[in-house]
């Protein structure tokens, strides 16, 4: 879920890049990777994220990113996407709920939001979730 606005594309395979929506003017911060690599240490940047349903971009895959976000119990309002988007559960539980049905989806669940379904993030989610959407 594009919880932040769209991101910026990133060059170069050992960055990773942050966008959060601040007062309706999206953001965009980016992070090296350890010693320059294209590995990545998932949960500790996900823990490390400085606001909960911020989303950092941890790579690209043709038009798609990459990212990750940390839940903290808050719900996210109904949105709607013009491109499919994959919502992946590291750790926790996502409490989805996709056109007006609760959808749960636990530790190593993935769930496939079709386009222009709406869904939201019921109270209660918690944890680490990796989401994969394309840019619009």
């Amino acid at each position: 879920m594009n919880r932040t606005g769209r991101s910026e594309r990133t060059e170069g395979a050992d960055r990773t890049e942050r966008t959060e929506r601040t007062e309706g003017a999206d953001r965009t911060e980016r992070a090296e990777g350890p010693e320059g690599t294209d590995r990545i240490d998932v949960p500790a940047l996900a823990a490390a994220l400085p606001q909960a349903w911020g989303s950092r971009v941890l790579g690209r895959v043709g038009p798609a990113a990459v990212k990750v976000l940390r839940m903290d119990g808050r719900p996210i309002p109904v949105e709607r996407h013009a491109q499919t988007e994959v919502l992946l559960v590291l750790d926790g539980r996502l409490e989805l709920v996709v056109d007006g049905s609760a959808v749960p989806v636990g530790p190593g669940g993935m769930y496939v939001v079709p386009a222009g379904v709406p869904h939201a993030v019921a109270a209660g989610s918690r944890g680490t979730l990796l989401i994969v959407e394309a840019d619009a």
